[in-house]
């Protein structure tokens, strides 16, 4: 499974991502790709890897809906806390790709800010109750059929699991049943 992941990992690195220019900014030209020009204030679309290292030197950022926050997780989980037995929120696109890069993004500030760190802690907890709660879900429902839209809610991190649940589940019932028949 970790191999599936990190497909989707690489995937998402490589979706493109609106940005925002900080200043303005030639032309830069690497193998194969070109990026900018820029100018400041305007809107642009680009790699998520690239964004990420043109924010790093301060020449964009990305836009606010591109990106996860403390807030935007506690929303999450707080909807996910909502629904009734065997439903499941829609999560925002990317959402696990996302909340690897903020958690990662915010232990990195704790070192250098300490007030930062009951940030990262928060963050932490929100994001482990989220995927306990929806895995959880995916479980029970991986074990019954399931409609189609209940399907449509999974990230694609969670259609792994779920399909290998579902898939494990149904053979060891068909055991179980071909075990009895067999006395």
């Amino acid at each position: 499974m970790p191999a599936k992941i990190s497909t989707l990992d690489f995937c998402f690195e490589n979706s493109p991502i609106k940005i925002i220019a900080n200043r303005n900014c030639p032309e830069i030209k690497l193998a194969g790709l070109t990026v900018g020009p820029y100018d400041e204030g305007n809107e642009y679309e680009t790699y998520f890897w690239v964004a990420k290292e043109l924010a790093n030197n301060g020449l964009v950022h990305m836009r606010e809906d591109e990106t996860l926050d403390t807030n935007k997780i506690y929303k999450a989980q707080w909807k996910e806390g909502v629904q009734t037995p065997g439903q499941i929120s829609e999560l925002p696109d990317n959402f696990y790709p996302k909340i690897r890069r903020y958690i990662t993004c915010i232990k990195e500030e704790a070192l250098k800010q300490p007030e930062k760190h009951i940030e990262c802690q928060k963050a932490k907890h929100l994001a482990k109750d989220i995927v306990n709660s929806r895995l959880k879900k995916i479980i029970a429902l991986a074990s019954a059929p399931t409609p189609e839209h209940v399907l449509k809610k999974f990230t694609s991190e969670e259609k792994i699991i779920y399909q290998q649940l579902s898939q494990i589940i149904h053979q060891w019932k068909n055991q179980i049943l071909e075990l009895e028949q067999n006395r």
